[in-house]
């Protein structure tokens, strides 16, 4: 651990020194702010649409931190060949891995919580304003709702920690963690899909069906940490469920950091 907290620290500095983390930041207050205007024009469905664009926003806020400001934290170090001095120190390339990672997961953690509060901000002047149209509105789903997407953003983390130990440019990483983000949140609606055909008697080819068999085991289904309708619609989820999908973004969290920390110690530096 005294290893790894000041590898952590000096990754939430240059993080700090980021501008995109910025323009992320004031993207979403600005979203937050059109959210009341949009919230105004919605009707009877006030609530719906201010809670799932509160947590959309706090959402595609974070993404777009994973993106654009983790990955190239992890990018720059090889870029600019810095590795090579803090590797030249007793640290080991796990250590390094794992102190960078939980660097990243405190700077999502920072921006969630800076983001959050204006959300639930927004939130709560709408419900003051239009109390009449928030007849389901649970405050704990909605931090339930922001902590499954914390989970989520520290999950595609990892993977662009994966991915970064073994790929030759930022892009091949960034490109290959958008696509684990599409894939992850479209895997159980393509795997439903799928098997409907099958009940129906539709033609579904063999190869398809292995291919999204093999991505459904594969690659994150981010779909369970997805609960903005359930939040929207004031609907309860069991404890059971909760700990559950915890646990799952646990253990693949867990396992994508153990395999890049793994890959990483066998990396040639060019």
């Amino acid at each position: 651990m005294t290893v790894l907290w000041p590898i952590a620290v000096i990754t939430i500095k240059e993080g700090i020194r980021n501008r995109a983390i910025y323009g992320i930041s004031l993207f979403a207050l600005l979203l937050l702010g059109l959210n009341l205007l949009i919230a105004n024009m919605a009707a009877h469905d006030v609530g719906k649409v201010a809670v799932d664009m509160a947590l959309s926003t706090i959402s595609f806020s974070g993404l777009l931190v994973v993106l654009f400001v983790g990955i190239n934290l992890m990018a720059k170090d090889l870029d600019k060949k810095t590795i090579y001095m803090v590797l030249s120190k007793p640290i080991s390339r796990s250590e390094y891995i794992i102190g960078k990672f939980f660097g990243i997961v405190l700077i999502l953690f920072s921006t969630i919580a800076f983001i959050s509060i204006f959300a639930c901000a927004c939130l709560f002047v709408l419900k003051a304003g239009y109390a009449t149209y928030f007849p389901q509105f649970s405050w704990s789903l909605v931090f339930l709702g922001i902590f499954f997407i914390l989970i989520t953003l520290i999950l595609l983390s990892a993977l662009s920690f994966l991915f970064s130990s073994f790929s030759s440019t930022s892009f091949i990483t960034l490109v290959l963690t958008i696509l684990s983000y599409l894939i992850g949140q479209s895997l159980s609606d393509i795997k439903a899909l799928i098997e409907t055909s099958r009940i129906t008697g539709a033609a579904v080819s063999p190869i398809t069906i292995q291919v999204v068999n093999v991505a459904y085991y594969l690659f994150p289904n981010l779909s369970f940490f997805d609960i903005k309708t359930q939040v929207a619609h004031g609907v309860s989820i069991p404890v059971p469920t909760i700990l559950w999908t915890v646990l799952y973004g646990f253990v693949y969290t867990s396992l994508a950091i153990t395999a890049a920390s793994l890959i990483f110690r066998k990396k040639e530096f060019s």
